[in-house]
């Protein structure tokens, strides 16, 4: 009865161990794993000619999602980034040309200004320096009449100063005269006599 119960552990553990083997053999063979059989091939299995028709499928489907991807969200995303850009520069541009104008008009204006400016201070000069040439000729002209009344007046003070002092040096030589006359002579002489001898002798 103990043989028995031995050999019927010993057959159970057989099967187990065999049960284990096949399922490690399962194991294998679904994670591509080759066999022990199988390991001396050494092929890559990329380069496996068995895969191509897989990889190539996949290549397929990986590059239609990636066109889809292209086609209908980057290349949309680009295109609308690069019109937004060039709306932008061409705003950008319009306002340079603008404000080139702009200034343009501006320089313009204030160079007709300066221009106008300029021949204004001209005529202001010059209506200046002729309104100061004739203020000056007309002050030359009213100094002259001046001048000229004045020299009159002292021609005029001086001939009645020179007739003055002609009149009162008569009058001193006639005194003189009769005093002298009755100083030599002792005698009386008429004035009309003294008045006539001076008269003749300023003659002489």
């Amino acid at each position: 009865m103990f043989v028995t119960a031995a050999y019927a552990q010993s057959t159970t553990t057989e099967g187990a161990e065999a049960h284990d083997a096949a399922a490690a053999g399962e194991v294998h063979t679904e994670t591509g794993v080759a066999h022990e059989g199988e390991h001396g091939s050494g092929v890559f299995p990329p380069f496996d000619s068995s895969h191509f028709a897989s990889q190539l499928l996949w290549l397929a489907i990986t590059f239609g999602l990636f066109y889809l991807l292209m086609s209908k969200v980057i290349i949309p995303r680009i295109g609308g980034i690069l019109e937004t850009r060039h709306d932008r520069i061409a705003q950008d541009l319009d306002e340079a040309s603008r404000l080139k104008g702009e200034a343009d008009a501006a320089i313009a204006a204030y160079e007709q200004e300066l221009s106008d400016a300029r021949a204004k201070g001209h005529s202001i000069a010059d209506t200046a320096r002729e309104a100061a040439k004739n203020k000056a000729s007309a002050d030359r002209v009213a100094v002259e009449a001046d001048l000229a009344k004045k020299i009159a007046a002292a021609e005029t003070r001086i001939a009645d100063i020179k007739a003055k002092a002609l009149s009162d040096v008569g009058a001193i030589a006639e005194e003189t005269a009769t005093a002298v006359v009755t100083q030599l002579i002792g005698g009386t002489v008429t004035r009309a006599e003294i008045s006539a001898a001076v008269k003749a002798s300023a003659g002489n």
